[in-house]
């Protein structure tokens, strides 16, 4: 035999035997619902947090300290490094007569290869085939030479070239001069770094304008804005925050780079270390000297990148800027022995 007993009165049937027996038991109806476990919404909230162990991170922390504390022992009982020479030679006239050619060397190079990269990455975003092809030729061919090579090749131009002249192609010369005493070793170096710089800050700027969307100069360009407002006031600010940590590296990069012109008698702050320890031999004190100098001044570089960084990057709301104290002390390892408490310190 059949049940031919519609399915819609038994649901309601079954609910209204369920009420009944809730409303028989108003106790358990006026609980609160509990979990698989036994334990109450409310109970749950209350209980403790438990941290996720990590145990090798314990363990590495460890590592890192005592070889710290080994690398910072060394260097107070080793004699060898004699740091009495060090500190009696750190802040000497020579010294800081090669330190302000660094300095000098580094900001021109930067600003005159800097200057120069921006023409070759417009160049490279132009509409002009010619000009294109220029400037993907120029970055192929000086990324590929070390910058030593450069160096050497540019001071040894009067080998090649023993004059040059300005005037008509192919015809008359109104003023020429000898390269030899033309091309000097601080030129050849300032050349050679500068065309060097202008390689890859032309890739730098060119990778920072292409990840702004096309869209924005387009809604410009419909405003009525010419082209150089568009690429000023709408590009360029937003193009920014790519550029300015590769610029970054590559001024820190060039920082240190600058010790290659020794090579070729450039009176650098490593040249000027060589000159005086060819006389005492105290190679390893003096060589200290230019280490400490050039890790003040990559540190008080890195310290500007953070801020010119922060100041363009205002309005990236995933990652909101963090004061420079911040970021210092939750890079410290120590910190996880410490706790969760820190998090509170700003």
């Amino acid at each position: 035999m059949t049940n031919t007993e519609p399915r819609a009165p038994r649901l309601v049937r079954l609910k209204h035997q369920t009420d009944a027996r809730m409303s028989s038991d108003p106790e358990k109806s006026s609980q609160p619902p509990r979990s698989s476990t036994g334990a109450s919404d409310a109970e749950l909230l209350a209980a403790p947090l438990v941290r996720l162990r990590k145990p090798w991170q314990w363990v590495s922390t460890a590592v890192i300290l005592v070889l710290a504390a080994m690398v910072v022992h060394t260097l107070v009982t080793n004699q060898r490094f004699q740091w009495g020479v060090v500190w009696s030679y750190f802040a000497t006239g020579p010294i800081l007569a090669g330190l302000r050619l660094t300095l000098w060397l580094t900001a021109a190079v930067m600003v005159c290869g800097y200057l120069l990269g921006i023409m070759l990455a417009m160049m490279r975003l132009a509409d002009n085939p010619i000009l294109r092809a220029v400037s993907f030729g120029y970055v192929w061919l000086v990324r590929s030479v070390p910058p030593l090579v450069q160096l050497l090749f540019w001071y040894e131009l009067a080998s090649l070239y023993p004059e040059l002249s300005l005037g008509i192609p192919f015809g008359r010369a109104f003023v020429t001069v000898r390269t030899a005493h033309l091309f000097t070793g601080l030129l050849a170096a300032f050349v050679g770094l500068t065309l060097d710089v202008a390689a890859f800050s032309a890739e730098i700027v060119r990778g920072g304008i292409l990840s702004v969307e096309t869209g924005q100069s387009e809604a410009a360009q419909a405003l009525g804005l010419s082209r150089w407002r568009v690429f000023r006031r709408i590009v360029f600010p937003q193009a920014m925050p790519a550029i300015i940590p590769t610029t970054g590296n590559l001024l820190i990069s060039m920082l240190k780079a600058t010790s290659i012109v020794s090579v070729i008698a450039v009176q650098d702050l490593l040249y000027s270390v060589q000159l005086i320890y060819n006389q005492n031999f105290l190679i390893i004190p003096l060589l200290l000297v230019a280490t400490i100098w050039y890790v003040i001044l990559t540190t008080l570089l890195s310290i500007g990148q953070y801020y010119v960084e922060r100041y363009y990057a205002r309005g990236n709301k995933r990652r909101p800027p963090r004061g420079l104290w911040t970021i210092a002390r939750s890079t410290l390892p120590v910190r996880q022995f410490l706790g969760a408490d820190l998090a509170g310190i700003s």
